[in-house]
């Protein structure tokens, strides 16, 4: 639901108005309106009417957050550097890093036409056949994400490739201290397994950090007309990507929908391709070698499990509130044991 623009939070629309007009003079002057489009624990996105056009504004949300996480200036420059690729991104039209306009960082881009699917029930309407060809298309498009060369793209200094998986395990086991409110033993083996076993060296590209359904645009033909979120994105083992695509489809699968609300279910629908075409769609279309791909499976439930365990820490210190999330910690315990069994898989 929309948010009205004078009750909008968030957003100085006055003085949005006088940066508009000073960075984009083509547009000065035009009529501005604002609405609120999706908002809470991620980024606040608006839907911005300038003149006889429509844009979107992406800001950090108003509550706390996690020190690493709504990296506006990211979003930005890899969106950037992908519109020169065959990557399906918005256009990006401007960034500010002056937090004194609205209040943080923020950038806009062109609005994209089209759906997003979260849940199962809604993306079950477009029937089995077109669901197939839909999440084909999904993982297509992952698999062009992880073929961009980023130093043609220019992001040659976007990241650190060099011992990235290391820093991931180290980054989720301090975001799981983070939000520490009771025991999890499945935590510490979890982590001490991926500590020991970080693979020397792996396939490095552009990393979206979040690569998920309804992280897509999908345009009337049922195609991917827009990958969006990156705001964790980097450079880094591109192959992290693919196992957390997998694992939310297991978390999903784990779960069902009663709580889609918080854990996106849309790969449960009829027609959605299964784990074993995922990895050979993308093998296929990458050459790819997926042979030690536990684990990157058993690090992208440690991800999972760590922001799971957030929103549950955060719920429990009444930060979050809605449907689903008063039971949320029950998938932390769970996810972690999968993890584990996961470490041994191989392909």
């Amino acid at each position: 639901m929309s948010t009205p623009a004078t009750t909008i939070p968030g957003i100085d629309l006055d003085r949005l108005r006088d940066w508009i007009d000073e960075t984009m003079p083509d547009r000065a002057n035009e009529e501005l309106d604002a609405e609120l489009i999706t908002g809470g624990r991620s980024n606040l996105t608006y839907r911005l009417r300038l003149g006889s056009t429509t844009c979107i504004l992406r800001r950090p949300p108003l509550g706390h957050v996690l020190a690493t996480a709504h990296d506006m200036s990211r979003e930005y420059t890899v969106m950037r550097a992908l519109g020169g690729t065959d990557v399906p991104v918005p256009h990006v039209l401007a960034s500010c890093e002056d937090i004194s306009i609205i209040g943080a960082p923020f950038y806009l881009m062109d609005f994209v036409e089209g759906s997003t699917f979260r849940s199962r029930h809604d993306l079950g309407q477009l029937g089995p056949h077109r669901v197939r060809s839909l999440s084909e298309e999904f993982i297509d498009v992952l698999a062009r994400i992880h073929s961009v060369d980023h130093r043609e793209a220019g992001l040659q200094d976007f990241g650190r490739p060099e011992g990235y998986l290391a820093r991931q395990v180290s980054r989720w086991q301090t975001q799981m201290q983070a939000s520490h409110s009771r025991d999890l033993p499945d935590a510490d083996r979890l982590v001490s397994l991926l500590t020991e076993r970080v693979p020397s060296s792996g396939p490095i590209g552009v990393v979206h950090g979040d690569y998920r359904l309804d992280n897509v645009i999908v345009d009337e033909r049922d195609r991917p007309a827009a990958v969006i979120d990156w705001e964790m994105s980097t450079i880094g083992d591109v192959l992290s990507d693919l196992g957390l695509t997998v694992v939310y489809m297991r978390l999903a699968a784990m779960v069902g929908d009663a709580r889609f609300e918080v854990v996106a279910d849309a790969s449960n629908a009829e027609g959605f391709i299964s784990e074993h075409d995922v990895l050979k769609r993308y093998a296929r279309l990458t050459g790819r070698d997926l042979g030690d791909f536990g684990f990157y499976l058993g690090l992208a439930s440690f991800k999972l499990a760590g922001i799971l365990e957030g929103i549950h820490y955060r719920y429990l210190q009444g930060q979050t509130l809605g449907p689903g999330f008063e039971s949320i910690g029950d998938t932390v315990g769970p996810l972690l044991a999968a993890g584990l069994d996961s470490m041994e898989e191989n392909y």
